[in-house]
Formats: C-alpha cells, sequence, structure tokens
C-alpha cells in the first residue's frame, strides 16, 4: 500500500503528542522549561552532527571542510525568496486556525508548539527520501525508522510546549504524502550530491530551530526553507 509509511509517520506523532501531554501533566513548570531546553540543545546537536556530515571529508589523512559557498548561497537566497512568500506567517496563520478550530483558543503556547514541531519534523532528507520510496518501491522502512525518532522528539516537545506539537502530524502527512505522489517524477533529481546537499542545508535549519527552543525565537526558520529546494538545483549546476 502506497503512502503506508507516511501514515505510521503521522500516526506516531500523534502517539508520542499524546505521550507527551500525559506526562505533560505531572510536571511543573520549572521542569517543563529545563525539558524545553534539554530537548533544544538535543536538536542543535542533531542539526549539526548532519550539517559537519556534509561539509566535512577525509582526504589523505587529513580534515577538509567544504560547502561553504552552497551554505552561503542557499541560505541568502533562500531567505530572501522565504520572506518575500512570508512562509513563517502562514505556518502561524495555520496554527492560529487550527487552535480555535480545536477549542484550544486559550492555549498561549499552541502556535509556538505546532510550528516548532512541524519544521522539526519536517525538514530533512529522510522525509524525501523516505516517501519516494514508500512511492516507487513501497519500501516504508525509512519512513518507519523516522516514525520511531518523530514520536520520541514530539513526545519530549509536547510535554513542555503542549497541544500544538501533536497536530504537526498534518503537515508531515501532507508534505510526505505529497511527496509519494510524485515520487516518479522526483526521483531522477535526488542524485547523491543533490540528496548530500539536501541533508546539510537540512541540518542547518534544524540547528535554527533548536536554537529557538533553547534561547526563544530568533530564527524565523519556515522562511528559510527555499534554501532546501534550491540545494537540490545546486547539484545540478555546472562548477
Amino acid at each position: 500500500m502506497y503512502g503506508l509509511g507516511t501514515l505510521i509517520n503521522a500516526a506516531a506523532i500523534v502517539v508520542g503528542g499524546l505521550l507527551g501531554l500525559l506526562c505533560g501533566k505531572f510536571i511543573k513548570e520549572r521542569f517543563k522549561d529545563t525539558l524545553s531546553k534539554a530537548c533544544g540543545i538535543c536538536v542543535l546537536f542533531l542539526g549539526i552532527a548532519g550539517a559537519l556530515e556534509g561539509m566535512l571529508t577525509v582526504n589523505e589523512g587529513k580534515v577538509v571542510s567544504g560547502g561553504s559557498l552552497l551554505i552561503i548561497g542557499c541560505l541568502a537566497l533562500g531567505a530572501l525568496i522565504g520572506e518575500l512568500i512570508n512562509i513563517e506567517a502562514g505556518f502561524e496563520k495555520f496554527g492560529v486556525w487550527l487552535k480555535k478550530k480545536t477549542g484550544n483558543a486559550k492555549d498561549g503556547s499552541f502556535v509556538d508548539g505546532f510550528v516548532t514541531a512541524s519544521l522539526t519534523v519536517c525538514i530533512g532528507a529522510m522525509a524525501i527520501v523516505g516517501a519516494v520510496e514508500d512511492g516507487i518501491n513501497g519500501d516504508i522502512s525509512i519512513l518507519v525508522t523516522k516514525a520511531i525518532l518523530d514520536l520520541i522528539i514530539v513526545m519530549v516537545m509536547a510535554c513542555s510546549l503542549g497541544k500544538g506539537c501533536l497536530f504537526s502530524a498534518i503537515p508531515v502527512a501532507l508534505w510526505q504524502g505529497f511527496i509519494t505522489l510524485l515520487s516518479r517524477l522526483i526521483a531522477p533529481f535526488l542524485t547523491d550530491q543533490a540528496l548530500l546537499n539536501l541533508s546539510m542545508i537540512g541540518s542547518i535549519l534544524i540547528f535554527c530551530v533548536g536554537l529557538n527552543l533553547v534561547w526563544g525565537k530568533k530564527i524565523r526558520v519556515a522562511n528559510l526553507l527555499p534554501a532546501v529546494l534550491l540545494a537540490v538545483v545546486a547539484a545540478f549546476l555546472p562548477v
């Protein structure tokens, strides 16, 4: 059944969110704050690890860094495009609409939890590659692995950020489902270099999500999302 991996992933996020909300009821506010910071630190290091994996290579026994121009170009141009479109505002408006429709109008952290969790679980190579594998070969192994990771991440986030995190299942289902439907068109563009670029830029955006979790919202991460698409495009440009 094509799309099964995305359904499992979305369901895992809902389960993780519910478990987090249940645990959060028994945790005092100061514990929630510390837990949110701890989650942010974990996300920071996930982002750092992914970015360094793409930037660093071993050449003749020496560690060599690269990709600086790619990072600068994709993030700078991606930020301009993202700000023009104002993707972050779209996320927030959808979050506000969800908050009202789900009877959580008085929940001050709903939108922040929704946006933060959505970005964390949607950004990254696993979402794209897993959805393509599901669509072409019916192989859900990558998305099942991602589902387990997302369950844990959303559970921890929901403890401190609340109900909004649970609804990150919606953008995950829409995004990965869309990629699964178009998988045969997308697959030719996912070369090894394109995936490397995508993973590196995606990891940097995940790092930015971690920054916001630890120090409060400093970066409009959603407005940097076009950088991920530009990273794939860059793989086909002549060097």
